[in-house]
């Protein structure tokens, strides 16, 4: 198998695609904050996903098993009964039996909690007590004991190796007060590519990541931040990059050198596999990766038979619809449904990695009548999805054709980062204007390329022209620092939100 990771650097966002055999399997997107949020993480230009906080509780709502966290944003952090019980001290509780929330924090509380989830619209930042601090190969739990391995690393010789070499090491950092309590380990996947020397360098570094907050803790008050998960593109090389990976492509230059100072640090043996794309043409373009979002944003996906599945999301769960069209096996209605569902097992793997769908799925396969048939798109569904990073689950098929899974909840998906709902024309969903806004500064930034030093005129919709230059008027800025070239922003009130034309001034 040929895997390519893919970073896509603009001036609003980055974007990575990690490709599988010429085809994007994950996409992952990170807009920059606006100012205001920039000033009070004190990083510019990221995601708060993975920071940890010096906060304080505001709110404590026993009916909601939950608890406000003021950490320094417009808006305070939600803490749930599930990522606070670590912080509960009575004898016993579990995944069924959790802990009232008013015995896990009180208002007034000074605690650290980390960003799982962004800041979206109305909501606040998803926060957890169970911080983490994740390296290259391990990933260290403070104040757990214990080592957890990844589910992906099966082989049990392979799996004992790394228990006893990871208590090892957790033993001895605890002895020489590098951790200073008692802390678990998860082991990564990559750990399993990796000399004893290097898991060791990555406890250490980690272990040492959290003395770091610890430290900054005892001389801070909240709310403030205490510890910055890496860039996003630093982020993708630990996350995503592995052994496995022929090439990652990086198509801006300070990014690229980010890249390069991260695995010499970090990860050496990819340093020959990093590459700056300089063109000709757009990275996503010539990858088709633009064309697959567009679809992907569709709730229908065509089969090469002529059958097509349709995926809908709702606030419970995501529905998938298989249907055969017209198309219809020589030998008989059995063979129709084994075909055209087999057909459907491929599309449903890869779209609901590529649009990082979560939660609860349902699929409504096409009747069929004999075991070893049913058996054989089941194997299938699983095992496709053995190379997912996230978590799956997959029940059998029940009488009528169903099949339930669940899919761990990672990031938002595609559909909610790139949409919102609408009536307009029929339509469900629209790009939404940061969307279109950042796609306004990728074409700008293509079309001053081509012309360089002409002036340019974009005709945009109302809404998409004021995010540009009210809500996010520092990226046209860094725009024209960019290109010197004049930008001149003209507001079309007949024009849709997505519609947007761009002309060279002559």
């Amino acid at each position: 198998m040929s895997e390519e990771v893919l970073i896509n650097v603009g001036l609003g966002e980055t974007r990575v695609a990690v490709v599988e055999n010429g085809r994007p399997v994950d996409f992952v997107l990170e807009r920059t904050n606006e100012e205001d949020v920039k000033a009070k993480t004190g990083r510019a230009g990221h995601s708060l996903l993975g920071n940890i906080f010096l906060g304080r509780v505001q709110r404590v709502l026993p009916g909601m098993q939950a608890a406000f966290v003021d950490i320094g944003l417009d808006r305070a952090g939600f803490l749930g009964v599930r990522e606070a019980r670590c912080l509960c001290y009575l004898p016993s509780y579990d995944a069924e039996n959790l802990p009232p929330i008013n015995t896990c924090v009180h208002e007034g509380q000074s605690i650290l909690v980390q960003v799982v989830k962004d800041p979206i619209g109305e909501k606040g930042a998803r926060l957890s007590a169970n911080v983490t601090i994740p390296g290259r190969l391990l990933v260290l739990v403070p104040n757990q004991s214990g080592i957890a391995l990844s589910r992906r690393i099966e082989d049990e010789e392979q799996r004992a190796r790394l228990t006893g070499l990871v208590e090892g090491i957790a033993h001895k950092l605890q002895a020489c007060g590098v951790t200073g309590e008692p802390a678990g380990f998860i082991v990564r996947t990559a750990a399993l590519a990796a000399t004893e020397a290097e898991i060791i360098e990555d406890a250490k570094r980690i272990a040492q990541d959290w003395a770091d907050v610890r430290a900054a803790e005892k001389k801070s008050a909240p709310p403030a931040v205490v510890f910055h998960d890496l860039d996003p593109v630093s982020r993708t090389l630990r996350d995503y990059a592995s052994l496995e990976t022929a090439r990652v492509l990086i198509d801006d230059a300070e990014a690229y050198g980010e890249a390069r100072r991260y695995c010499e640090r970090a990860m050496p043996e990819m340093l020959d596999r990093i590459e700056l794309f300089n063109g000709p043409g757009a990275l996503f373009e010539l990858f088709g990766i633009e064309e697959e979002i567009e679809k992907a944003l569709e709730p229908r996906v065509e089969l090469p038979s002529g059958g097509w599945i349709t995926i809908e999301t709702t606030e419970a769960l995501t529905a998938i619809d298989v249907n055969s069209g017209k198309y219809t096996a020589a030998t008989g209605l059995e063979e129709t449904s084994v075909c055209i569902n087999l057909e459907a097992v491929e599309a449903i793997i890869h779209q609901l990695r590529l649009r990082g769908t979560g939660g609860l799925i349902v699929i409504d396969f096409i009747h069929m009548s004999r075991e070893e048939n049913i058996a054989k798109v089941l194997d299938a569904l699983n095992a496709g999805f053995e190379r997912d990073r996230v978590p799956t689950q997959i029940s059998g098929m029940s009488e009528f054709g169903l099949v339930e899974m669940t899919r761990k909840r990672t990031r938002e998906p595609l559909d909610k980062l790139l949409t919102e709902s609408t009536c307009h024309k029929g339509r469900p969903r629209i790009k939404t204007a940061a969307t279109m806004g950042n796609e306004v500064l990728r074409r700008l930034v293509r079309e001053g390329a081509a012309a360089p030093g002409r002036p340019l005129e974009v005709y945009v919709a109302p809404e998409v022209a004021d995010w540009l230059e009210r809500e996010e008027g520092h990226l046209m800025r860094r725009l024209q620092a960019k290109f010197p070239a004049k930008v001149e922003l003209i507001r079309e009130p007949r024009f849709d939100r997505e519609r947007v034309e761009i002309g060279v001034v002559t």
